[in-house]
């Protein structure tokens, strides 16, 4: 599946030399939808010299020719006799698409997560790339071979030859309006040196987007004075830098260590060498808090998200492309940016679950980013004051190099985390979700002029709609899981397929004039906040309320502002924020990521809280952090309260390294579905003994749990199965998945997909 690295031509020579008469040069193309290929095609002599990889071409496909756009990946000379292979009707693409490099990555990932190669290059090139979003059709005029003849242009009428002159001396093809405008011409002087040869036209596709629509001045920030830990970091990265080879390093800092003025001045030191750098954030609304950093401090900044409107997204992309570009930044798939002068790349917040996608490619970003290294020969800083058991691990066992940051900028204290139990506190979250020793820190933290986050990581109104009466809980049709309600339209809403109804007022099973609303979100407790502290203003970020282009940077800045006290919201408002002024952190219920069926549960939990509470106290003024929790004693909570991540991590590695769970093993996730329940199960158990008999067949030690139904049995309509496969050999474990994947052909409306390295175990 896919090309070894490195093999982008089967030839030694480059494909616009070849030029034999008894050699046919040909083409591989992908498509990104069935059949995947690859397929060869004949090169006609007219577009000799035109096709390289990485570019998009239109070609015949089956026995009715229809016509197809594929992706180009090697051009050879061909095998078969030429008439035999089908030609090339159309180029859509005059460049390669992405450069050899991405292409090698491109093909690592198709054979890594299995997944065919036309359907990575769709993730890799955005739709707005692809589609040509800001452009149009120009004609553009050049000087022809005539107009290097002095004598023949001395013959010119006295307005020709110096609007001729002014062409030349451009030195780069104009359109018509510009010619006039620099010559002060008019269009009769431009067709009459068309119609002698002097100058040619073609049409081109030219940039329209207007770039001033992007805010580009920031204030000029000078760079801080660095810590001695700071310095011991930065002298790490600049040796990686300078040796001019892939190193992975861990730069494990707490929160407010500082490590975002690491990143910018490893990046000024790879700046200086005229190469490019790219930045991975986690959330798209940590991007203008990054953007206006760094753009404080270099004076080419470009942003990748998905977020954009297509001509912005694909303005940038060109940007980048031609290398004018300092720095990038983006959420996950930044790290596909086109840079060619790429010397560093810089992952934050690494162990955040959103750098994994979960659609096809099922792609994580730092395995993409630590491969796109290796490939680029350069440094990959992954950075996180609560890494991922897989990188901190790999850091223990030397695979990675580790520098620590273990001390706030200024030696500023750590928060002080205290828990409060819910058990002993009884709180009713159907009147009232805040505790009184929550309450009091707010009202303290108002009068002192400082501001308060309040995290709960459940967005929505109530989590279940209930009646008192028979006990029907109202649940989606599609999926096996309660709707949620939304006050806003008063609507009830499956999180999980978006399916929507009226949010009932009597109960649709026994009639109940009545109805219950369970559980907590963040609509909810964003009334209770505005009912206790009316003077307040407050704001909420979730995904409801950040739909809106621009939405996340208008919060952010009116918290930086002062002009909200209180901010609320989900997991979002947990990564990477830094407000001097927060004072007050609340974490509504700790236990929301706890008890989930997943090995990763008490990682996240600690994650969450110690994240969050990382957010105050890094001003003057020291910060406090409640945790509400009805696990007060579970090891997650203990270790996050004390910000000990060394003794979280030992006790959590002893455990995964005793149930062969990673680190210690590679894990790949077999879902399996279909309407008709019996039909998905029976589907699931064909394919897992198939599984077995590869596994037998090839002495392969992988261990297979399953099939049987995951936490959520039921989603979008369709029932569904898992299947767990674990082995500490990860080439064996790929290469079983490949074989199965080959010679499998869902039967009826089943389907499957295969997840390599999963995060989410629902």
């Amino acid at each position: 599946m896919g090309f070894q690295q490195g093999e982008l031509f089967s030839s030694d020579l480059a494909p616009w030399e070849i030029d034999s008469a008894n050699e046919t040069p040909s083409v591989s193309v992908v498509f990104p939808e069935p059949p995947f290929g690859p397929y060869d095609y004949r090169i006609p002599d007219e577009m000799a010299g035109q096709i390289k990889p990485a570019m998009r071409v239109v070609v015949p496909l089956g026995k009715g020719n229809r016509e197809l756009v594929g992706y180009t990946l090697s051009v050879q000379i061909a095998i078969q006799p030429a008439q035999s292979l089908k030609p090339v009707l159309r180029i859509v693409d005059h460049e390669p698409l992405c450069n050899g490099h991405l292409l090698q990555l491109i093909q690592w990932m198709s054979r890594y997560y299995l997944v065919p190669l036309g359907q990575v290059f769709e993730a890799v090139v955005p739709a707005g790339v692809r589609a040509g979003a800001g452009t149009r059709n120009q004609t553009l005029l050049r000087p022809s071979d005539l107009a290097s003849d002095d004598s023949a242009i001395k013959s010119l009428p006295t307005k020709q030859r110096q609007t001729l002159q002014q062409l030349i001396l451009a030195d780069e093809p104009l359109s018509v309006d510009q010619l006039k405008h620099l010559a002060q011409c008019s269009d009769g002087v431009i067709k009459k040196l068309r119609e002698t040869g002097f100058i040619e036209s073609y049409t081109e596709r030219v940039m329209q987007f207007d770039p001033s629509t992007i805010k580009t001045s920031y204030e000029r920030i000078p760079a801080p004075a660095l810590s001695s830990d700071q310095r011991v970091a930065l002298q790490t990265i600049f040796q990686s830098i300078e040796s001019g080879e892939h190193s992975t390093i861990l730069l494990h800092g707490v929160t407010g260590s500082g490590k975002t003025e690491v990143y910018m001045q490893s990046i000024e030191q790879v700046v200086s060498y005229g190469r490019q750098a790219i930045v991975l954030v986690p959330e798209i609304s940590l991007t203008p808090q990054t953007r206006a950093r760094f753009q404080g401090r270099f004076s080419s900044v470009a942003v990748l998200h998905s977020h954009m409107s297509g001509p912005e997204r694909h303005y940038q992309w060109r940007r980048i492309a031609d290398g004018h570009a300092q720095v990038v930044i983006g959420p996950r798939s930044a790290v596909f940016a086109p840079a060619p002068y790429l010397g560093l790349i810089i992952l934050d917040e690494e162990h955040e679950n959103s750098f994994k996608q979960e659609t096809v490619p099922r792609y994580h970003a730092r395995d993409v980013a630590i491969h796109r290294a290796s490939l680029e020969r350069i440094p990959l800083v992954l950075g996180s004051a609560t890494p991922s058991l897989e990188t901190y691990h790999r850091a223990q066992i030397g695979q990675y190099k580790k520098v620590a940051l273990p001390r706030r900028i200024l030696n500023r204290p750590l928060p002080e985390v205290t828990t409060i139990d819910l058990r002993s506190a009884r709180i009713d979250v159907n009147r009232g979700a805040i505790s009184t020793p929550l309450v009091k820190a707010i009202e303290r933290t108002l009068a002192d002029d400082g501001q308060t986050i309040l995290l709960l990581n459940r967005r929505g109104y109530a989590t279940s709609i209930q009646c008192p009466s028979c006990g029907h809980v109202i649940d989606c049709p599609d999926c096996d899981m309660p709707l949620t309600h939304h006050r806003d339209g008063s609507k009830a809403t499956c999180h999980y397929c978006d399916y929507t109804i009226a949010a009932p007022n009597l109960c649709p099973k026994c009639g109940f004039e009545a109805i219950r609303l369970a559980g907590l979100g963040t609509q909810k407790l964003e009334i209770e906040v505005q009912q206790r502290f009316p003077d307040a203003k407050i704001a909420r970020m979730d995904s409801d309320t950040m739909k809106k282009p621009g939405s996340h940077e208008r919060v952010l800045a009116e918290f930086r502002t002062g002009k909200v006290q209180i901010l609320l919201g989900t997991q979002m408002i947990a990564k990477g924020l830094d407000f001097p002024n927060v004072l007050l952190v609340g974490v509504i219920n700790a236990d929301s990521t706890l008890h989930f069926p997943d090995f990763r549960a008490s990682e996240r939990t600690f994650q969450l809280v110690t994240q969050v509470a990382g957010r105050t106290g890094r001003g003057d003024r020291a910060g406090e952090v409640l945790v509400q929790t009805y696990s007060p004693d579970h090891p997650a909570i203990v270790h996050a309260c004390r910000h000990d991540f060394d003794s979280f991590s030992m006790q959590e590695l002893e455990q995964r390294e005793q149930f062969g769970y990673p680190p210690f093993a590679s894990l790949a996730r077999l879902i399996f579905r279909g309407p008709i329940q019996e039909d998905a199960n029976e589907f699931a158990e064909e394919v897992v003994r198939r599984i077995q008999s590869e596994i037998a067949r090839t002495g392969s030690k992988i261990r297979v749990l399953g099939p049987a139904p995951p936490p959520i049995a039921k989603l979008r309509g369709h029932y569904r199965y898992q299947a767990m496969l674990i082995s500490q050999d990860a080439a064996a474990l790929n290469s079983v998945l490949a074989r199965i994947q080959s010679t499998t052909k869902p039967p009826g409306e089943n389907l499957y997909l295969i997840d390599i390295d999963p995060v989410d175990m629902l």
